[in-house]
């Protein structure tokens, strides 16, 4: 169960909102390339899955882009501190 869903109305075609999305991540891996770590994605038809890692916070989740919304699914959010073995999560 994901722990936080975001639904975003849109007027677009489906095919444009996807096209916007992912056009807006290759935007952001280049604009961002200083403060993200990693930032990985992957697409089936019209929901993607991502991981990022930046600034030692971690998040992954899926994208769906669906005829008259696109919706967020927010997995998980973690952030690391100095040590090892102190770990705490965020949502």
């Amino acid at each position: 169960m994901p722990d936080l869903i975001v639904s975003v109305n849109h007027r677009l075609s489906q095919d444009e909102g996807l096209r916007r999305i992912q056009a807006a991540v290759a935007q952001a891996k280049v604009q961002y390339s200083d403060k993200i770590d990693e930032l990985r994605e992957g697409w089936d038809g019209y929901v993607g899955t991502f991981q990022i890692s930046a600034q030692n916070l971690q998040a992954s989740g899926t994208v769906i882009v669906n005829p008259s919304d696109v919706t967020k699914l927010l997995t998980r959010l973690l952030s690391i501190f100095t040590t090892p073995s102190t770990a705490v999560a965020t949502v």
